[in-house]
């Protein structure tokens, strides 16, 4: 249920900006920077969210 073709565009951004802050810090002080800091898959462009009026979409909203 989205209208984007793909999320590849994302997942090569969210990956650079990881390799980037991966690469930025000191190795002798800081830790590593989590894993689920970069590429929310909630804030993606083709996350499938979309709302669904369940009195009209009865059938859809069944459960």
């Amino acid at each position: 249920m989205t209208t984007k073709e793909s999320d590849k565009p994302f997942k090569k951004a969210e990956h650079k900006r990881a390799r980037r802050a991966e690469n930025a810090r000191d190795l002798t002080y800081d830790e590593p920077p989590a894993a689920k800091a970069f590429g929310n898959p909630w804030g993606a462009p083709k996350d499938g969210k979309q709302w669904i009026y369940p009195k009209r979409f009865t059938e859809i909203m069944r459960k």
